[in-house]
């Protein structure tokens, strides 16, 4: 089935409970996810690298507890005490290491959800011991929450990542070029995430089918470690 040419179609990403591909590099975390009645002192930290799917069981886990979504970097942007109603996720912890307000306000709705008995899921790329926040006390607050790690995929998993990420974005690649990228490409989510935007872009911009040729062009331009 040849790719379609000529539009360029808007990205949907498939983020529900039964789109998450399981496999040994991430079935801990989403079992942690699945149960997160039971976490230790109501709150968790999920770790991965980028594109492995943080977001992704986010979205699970509100769809599952109710929870809203937030960005750590903009919490300072809202009312903190209003917030504190509800289980909450906070993406990205890990980039306001410098950024005292958001610290704050994150602190504070640490405590105000601990107080009010709501679950607190928080994301980041590396361990929450490396997190480094400058503010102690939110540290300290960090490192007793509960962990869960995504792994970077094996071969299946990239394979199947691949695809997804072809199927969000409504593109039907010839036969053999999930299969050849996947064996030539970095093993990265992040790697696959590029390979992908790049593919769309070349076949859009030349309104050609995804082949191998024209991945095995893609894979040259970007180089080995996916752009």
């Amino acid at each position: 089935m040849a790719t379609q040419l000529g539009f360029d179609l808007p990205v949907r990403a498939a983020s529900g409970r039964d789109d998450f591909m399981v496999a040994p590099s991430n079935a801990v975390a989403l079992a942690m996810i699945d149960n997160w009645a039971a976490w230790p002192l109501g709150k968790l930290a999920l770790t991965g690298p980028t594109g492995a799917g943080k977001t992704h069981l986010a979205q699970v886990w509100a769809a599952a507890s109710g929870a809203q979504i937030l960005t750590a970097s903009q919490l300072p942007q809202h009312d903190i005490a209003a917030l504190a109603h509800a289980p909450t996720a906070v993406e990205d912890v890990d980039r306001i290491a410098s950024d005292m307000d958001a610290q704050t306000a994150l602190f504070h709705l640490h405590n105000m959800l601990q107080a009010a008995g709501h679950p607190l899921l928080m994301t980041g790329t590396a361990h929450p011991a490396h997190w480094r926040l400058s503010l102690p006390d939110l540290q300290s607050r960090v490192d007793a929450a509960g962990h869960a790690a995504l792994e970077a995929p094996d071969d299946s998993l990239l394979a199947a990542v691949v695809a997804k990420l072809f199927a969000d974005r409504q593109l039907a690649p010839h036969p053999g070029v999930i299969a050849y990228l996947t064996t030539r490409m970095e093993r990265s989510f992040a790697a696959a995430q590029q390979i992908v935007r790049d593919l769309d872009a070349a076949s859009l911009a030349r309104k050609k089918p995804i082949t191998r040729a024209l991945a095995a062009e893609v894979l040259d331009n970007t180089g080995p470690h996916g752009g």
